[in-house]
Formats: C-alpha cells, structure tokens, sequence
C-alpha cells in the first residue's frame, strides 16, 4: 500500500449486515435461502489505486512514520474495507496493523478476525482466527488463517467450507488448506474430509469445484441407480468448460452387470450454428454370452444459419444392435423407439422461392419392414402475388431418389411438379379460400419383382379443386363477469378424380392422423405415393368462450365429412382399412375447458355413427396449484392398432408437502390387458445447500426379435432405483425441480397449454 496520503476524520463509521424481508407470498421459499447482504463498500472518486481514507474517534503519530488509530476505526481502500478496535499504520515498513473485533471485506469476501496484517511488500493481507462469509454466494467457514493476495485470491489454511448454516451443517469440508478463486469461479481442497452432519464419511486429497453457477471444469453430482436389466448403476460425470463458445460431458458409468460404459457429450456454439455430438459406448457386455462385440450408440445433432439465406439441419443417429435401447437405455431415446431418424438437409430462403436438399433414412431396430433412405430429395417452390381477385400463383416441385437395403424391396425415383392459384378472402366476419391446382407425378421404379403389380414407369396428372370458407359469429354473455360467445361454422368442398394408383409403391407415405382439424385437409396421406379420390364436403363448428382479455376459456368443435362416392385409393391393394367405402367419416369432436387458473379439461374422439363405435378418444385433467403441485389424469383409446385395441389410463401427480420435501409419482394401466405398464414413485428433499432424490420405477420391457439373441435373460419388467445427491456450492446445478423426475419415466409429462402458473 502507498502511504504517502492519508485521509483522517473524528467520526465513527458502522459496518452491518442487511436483513432480507419478504414482500410476496412467492418470496416466501427465497427467504428460507437468503444470501448475507452488506453494506456496500463506498468508493471515493479522490481516493487514488494505493490511497487509503480513515475514520476513529482518536489517533496519534509515532517517531513520524507509526500512526496509529483507536475507537471505532475505518479503514477504506479503493475496493476494501477494515473495522477495528485499533488499527497502526508503518509508513516505512508499507504495513497495517489491526487489531480488536475485526471485520474485513473486500468485494468477494466478509471476514470476522482476531488479527490483520497487510503488506504492500508482499502485496498480501493475512488474517488470523477468522470466519468467512462469500459475498453474493452461500459459501462461508472458519480458518486458522486467511491470506489475500493482490488479485482476490484466497488461501485458507486449517479451514472449513460449506454452503449450509447453522450449528452442525448438513455437510462441510475440512482441510488442510481450501483455494478459492472468485475471478476464476474456482475452489481447490488440499487434504480435505467431507462430513455429513459433522460426521466423517470420506477423505479426499485433492479436489476442485466451482463456487458460483457459472460454467466452470469439475465434477458434477454423482447418480446412483439400480435396474433390473443392468444391476447397480452409478455415473459420476465430469464436466469440461472447454471454451467460451464449448463445453463436454464426460460420464463414466458403472453397471454391476454389464460392465463400464463411457458416455461423452460435446456442445458447440459458434454464431448463429449450434451442435452436439454424444456417443455411449461399452466395450464388452458381461451381461451377454453369446456376443463379444462393443455396444454403442452415437449421434450427431447441428441447426444454424449461415450467409444470410442458408439453413442446415443434421440428425444423425446410429447404434450398435436392435435391443441397446431396451437393454442399457439412453437419454437420445425412449426404450420403446422402433427406429433411429438420420437426416441431412441444406435449405436456401428467398423472398419469393425457396429451395432445398435433404438425404434422409431410418435406422429400424427389430424385425420391422425396412424404410426407404432418400438420396437425394431435391425440392423448389416458388410463390408469386396476382394482379387480380387478391390471388397468389405457386408452384412446387420435387425429384427425389429412394432405395432400400431390403433386397426384396425396389428402388424408385419420383419428379413431381404442382402449380396452383388460390384466392384468399379473409375479414373479421367471414372467410373464404379458393385453390386450383394441377399436379403432375412421374416415376421409374426399378428392380420390380416379377410378380408384382407395380409398373416400370408411370405418368399419374391429377387436378385439384378445394374451396374452404367460414363465419365468425359472437354474442356477449353476462354471468358473473363480461364474456363473449363465437360460434363458427365452416364448410369445405374438396375434388380429386379417381385414378388407379396401385402400380405406385409406397416409399414415404402414410395415412394421417384423424382429428377434428384433419376433416379441413386436403389429403389422406402424407408423401406424393397416394393421392386419394375426394368428391367431399366437409363441416364443422366451433364455438369459444372468451373473457375480457380474449383469453379462451371453453371450445368446443365438432364435424363430420360426407362422401358422394366411394374412393378405393389405399397404401395397399388387398387392404381396405384405409379406402373409403362410407357415406361419410366417423363424427370428430374436441372439447378444451379451463375451468379456472389450476383446473383445465381437454378431450377429443372420433365416433363412427354408422357402427356406433368409438375409433379414437382421449381425455385429459390437468389441475396444476404450482409449479410442484400437480395432478394429470389421462385416458387414451384406439378401437384398431394393428388389429388390437389399446385402452390405457394415467395418473401423475406431484405434491409439495412443504419447503423442503416433495413427492412425484405415476401410474400406467392397460386396461384391455389389465395388467399395470408403468409405476413410478419419487421424493425429494431441498434444503438450502443440499438437496436428495430417491426414486423407484416398474415399467413393462418391450424387446426385438434378433437373429444372433442378443439378450438371453430379459424380463417381462424392468425395476429399479434412482439415488441423486446435490451438494449446493460444489456443483453448477443449484437448484432442483422434482418434477423433472417424470421425465425419467417411460411415458414423460406433457404440461397443458394455458395453465401457466
């Protein structure tokens, strides 16, 4: 320190910590979690790098280099502070002294001494019988002595480091000597014991971690787990703060039956281009006798924006056998996925066209018919304003190329163009959209088996009339409070000509979904494989309740299309599940209802009338009070999936007891089979520096048939545990939420729009 100014006053300066006061119900659970705060430390615009300002109710000058202080004294520097009883300056020796209830602070740190000593020689402060409190983070101790260095750097010797207050933390450090680092987000432990409840439960010679929530190297929490098909599970992951713009997870994962498996995940970020690459790998599977090779899965995800108009996407998946999935499990995928989605695609936008090119395939796990990749699909659109009747021309076109590893499968290549105009009508009270369009479809299908029915080339023109319009009524209702009812009738006719497509393969469609929005398409199918015959009117109406702020509170909708003639275009020739042969579709109804800010109902079916049976329904209850104080009630049928029903009912739930603890739990119930699918049940505890989940899951196990067995001993169900400690202060991850622990189950949570509590 440069002595050669001193700033001395006869006044008393105080030093004390701020309360917290709660002002919102909602601070409530911050408030059991305060950070200590203290009065800020008061810069002087005069006072230079190396000056120092000083405040007592006395001092004196000794042999005209020793000053010393007394009562009451302040000492501030440009970014410190000390109080004391007495406090002596050097001027030769460019030290301080300080003596008598000391409190210290800088901008990283508070601290309660029995001793001070600085030197500008060493550029060090050291402090004697301390304790510590970080300022603006939960980490406080005691040490036998603290030494600050010039750049804010700590080192505590004989010292203890935890997160947590009161008498016997719920855990704490002891070591030899604690390093902490606030402009590095760094701590380092030397000859440390880690106490759980003053109790000793592990020695560690050396470790680091972070002290804020900022992204710094280290290990994060450990997990530990059991599971029927891997025995007892624990990852301890290690995360690499590679660089401002990447970062890597590197996850060793132990499985008592299985062996160690290796999962590693790298992300990047590079202007506006973002990616990641995982890959799970593992050596050799003592769980598997019959097979000695390495099983893995890797992936590689990318999306970004580059030279202005140019778009890339990648999707890349691939894995080692059909049943990884079900037999070691990964985050990239459910258990239950049947395939792996590969995709590549570069994409230009412009004003008026666009254009792009994707290479696209599936990996199929199981027995399963294989996909058709696409190498290349090529597509260009182009859409121009008309000069009349507010009308927009478009055009659309696509060459794609498909091939498929199943030799008995051929290949095709497929050219399609379409041009069309619509002109849209559009007012607050009524709409009507007109659409002409004229599509025209080529194909060279190559290596066709001899028997069948499919032909080398074929020219399929097709023209295309739809006509859709509507109109938007509402009334004000008067119940308790001003609300507003619509009711919206809408028409659609729509006309396709029939013709023979059975010579066509089928390469990438499928039929779509049926729903109340589906009766207002204008098409049956995804992909250019099948265009169906349409000679149909459709209807339907939808009314809404609205409150005063247009919030929608009730919708109803319900419709039905009628046909004028059969149509006999399916995916398949011998199979009528999905040609027309009706005077019209099933009626489709759906139904929202949000009862109030916590209470919301929604539902849909599709009801035959003809048979007087329901193909599709579900219905869902959702009351959510708080974030962590949740009930979701789920019922889903389907009359016919793959010729069998499917009749399921969930319920999830999650309660709050109070702060610090919280349940979460699931349940799943094949109600054809009656037989459960799924349980789930999970607590957590919270406290302010520590936080615990214990979890236990029973789900059905799915498998696929392989040639070489891969698995010889797998079980109808999978059970197991999910043990996960967090010690806040030690970890980037400060914070829990309980019920992302329904994510881990096999079905998931899907919150409801619109309750946004």
């Amino acid at each position: 320190m440069n002595f050669s100014r001193l700033i001395i006053f006869g006044c008393v300066s105080t030093f004390t910590a701020l309360p917290v006061i709660a002002e919102t119900v909602e601070d409530a659970y911050i408030i059991a979690c305060p950070l200590p705060q203290f009065d800020e430390i008061q810069s002087d615009s005069d006072l230079g790098k190396n000056e120092l300002k000083i405040t007592s109710k006395s001092s004196e000058i000794k042999r005209n280099h020793l000053a010393k202080f007394s009562g009451g004294v302040t000492l501030l520097g440009q970014n410190q502070k000390v109080v004391a009883e007495d406090i002596e300056i050097n001027q030769q020796t460019y030290a301080v002294n300080a003596i008598g209830n000391i409190e210290f602070q800088n901008q990283g740190i508070n601290i309660l001494a029995d001793k001070f000593v600085a030197s500008q020689a060493s550029n060090a402060t050291t402090l004697s019988d301390t304790s510590y409190q970080l300022i603006g983070n939960a980490g406080h101790g005691a040490a036998g002595s603290i030494e600050i260095s010039g750049e804010g750097s700590l080192s505590l010797k004989d010292s203890t480091y935890t997160t947590c207050y009161g008498e016997k933390p719920a855990w704490q450090i002891e070591a030899d000597e604690i390093r902490i680092s606030a402009a590095n987000n760094s701590g380092e432990a030397i000859g440390a014991k880690f106490k759980l409840y003053d109790v000793p439960v592990m020695y560690v010679p050396y470790f680091y971690f972070p002290v804020t929530n900022e992204r710094k190297t280290g290990f994060l929490d450990p997990k530990l787990g059991s599971s029927s098909n891997s025995g007892v599970k624990i990852e301890t992951p290690f995360y690499w703060n590679i660089a401002e713009n990447m970062d890597a997870t590197i996850t060793p994962h132990y499985m008592s039956k299985r062996g160690v498996q290796l999962m590693t995940e790298f992300r990047y970020l590079t202007g506006l281009q973002s990616g990641k690459i995982d890959l799970e790998y593992l050596n050799k599977d003592k769980d598997v006798k019959s097979n000695d090779d390495a099983r893995y899965l890797a992936r590689f995800q990318h999306t970004g924006t580059f030279a202005d108009n140019f778009r890339a996407y990648v999707d890349y998946a691939t894995i080692s056998d059909d049943n990884y999935l079900v037999d070691i499990g990964s985050d990239q995928y459910n258990s239950n996925d049947a395939y792996l989605y590969q995709v590549g695609e570069l994409s230009y936008f412009n004003e008026a066209w666009q254009a792009s090119i994707k290479l696209q395939d599936f990996e199929v796990l199981g027995d399963n018919t294989p996909s058709y990749k696409t190498i290349p699909q090529v597509e260009f659109s182009y859409e121009q304003g008309m000069p009349f009747a507010n009308g927009i021309f478009d055009i659309y076109s696509e060459v794609s190329r498909f091939e498929s590893q199943n030799l008995e499968q051929n290949d095709a290549e497929r050219y399609h163009v379409e041009a069309g105009m619509t002109f849209p009508i559009a007012t607050p009270a009524w709409f009507l959209n007109s659409e002409l369009r004229l599509m025209q479809t080529n194909y060279k299908q190559i290596d066709i088996a001899p028997s069948s029915e499919l032909e080398e080339t074929v020219s399929r023109t097709l023209p295309k009339a739809r006509f859709h319009g509507g109109i938007n009524f509402d009334r004000p209702m008067y119940w308790n409070s001003n609300f507003t009812q619509t009711f919206e009738p809408q028409l659609q006719y729509l006309y396709v000509p029939d013709e023979d497509q059975s010579m066509i393969g089928i390469y990438d469609t499928t039929q779509l979904q049926d729903d109340y929005n589906g009766l207002f398409r204008d098409t049956r199918y995804s992909g250019l494989d099948r265009i169906a015959q349409a000679n149909q009117l459709s209807w339907g109406v939808t009314s809404r309740v609205l409150n005063a702020t247009n919030q929608e509170l009730f919708r109803f909708s319900f419709g039905q299309i009628i046909y004028f003639n059969d149509s006999n275009i399916g995916l398949q020739n011998n199979d009528s599940s999905d040609q027309v042969n009706a005077e019209e579709s099933a009626l489709a109804a759906d139904i929202f209802y949000q009862i109030n800010d916590q209470w919301q109902f929604s539902g849909d079916i599709q009801y035959d009338t003809q048979n007087s049976v329901a193909n599709k329904s579900q219905i869902n209850i959702d009351y959510l009070h708080s974030k962590n104080n949740l009930v979701q009630l789920n019922h889903r049928y389907t009359r016919d999936v793959s010729g069998n029903t499917l009749e399921q009912l969930s319920l999830l739930s999650s309660v709050r007891i109070n702060h610090e603890w919280q349940l979460v739990g699931r349940i799943t119930q094949d109600i054809q089979e009656k037989r459960s699918l799924e349980s789930y049940a999970g607590i957590q505890y919270e406290s302010c520096c520590w936080a615990i989940q214990l979890a236990y899951h029973r789900h059905i196990n799915s498998y696929f048939e392989e040639p070489d067995n891969l698995n010889e001993n797998r079980n109808e169900f999978e059970s197991g545990f999910m043990l996960k400690f967090i010690m806040k202060g030690l970890s980037k991850q400060s914070l829990v939420d309980a019920t992302n622990m329904l994510d881990s189950s096999i079905f998931g949570y899907k919150r409801p729009y619109f309750l946004t509590n």
